[in-house]
């Protein structure tokens, strides 16, 4: 499974950016899309996912300010962030995790740059 992320960019406190994850591939049935995100000298941390049956999971952190979806047909996960601080800068991360007989097998795409001036 290949990732192409893009999206991410320069933006003040309070604005709002969209970032999108396309996968491409063998791709199973049943899989989950998220975005992580890892801010300098911090691990890498869940920011959302989103299930092939669009279940959703977020961080506390996010909750009410992000929002993300997924275009089952295109195979690509969208992640909406409004109200942005600058807490939330960080390269974000797209994950495919492809699940068959309930193996999994994860996939990274490459990160993108949010940055949030204050």
């Amino acid at each position: 499974v290949q990732l192409q992320a893009c999206g991410g960019g320069l933006v003040q406190a309070g604005g709002s950016l969209r970032l999108s994850c396309a996968a491409s591939g063998t791709i199973f049935s049943i899989n989950t899309m998220g975005w992580y995100r890892q801010a300098p000298g911090k691990q890498r941390e869940l920011v959302a996912t989103v299930t092939s049956a669009s279940s959703t999971n977020y961080a506390d952190s996010v909750k009410g300010r992000f929002t993300i979806s997924r275009d089952n047909a295109k195979n690509t996960a969208f992640l909406q962030m409004n109200m942005l601080k600058p807490e939330d800068t960080a390269v974000y991360y797209c994950k495919f995790d492809n699940t068959l007989f309930g193996n999994v097998k994860s996939y990274w795409g490459q990160g993108t740059q949010v940055t949030v001036s204050s």
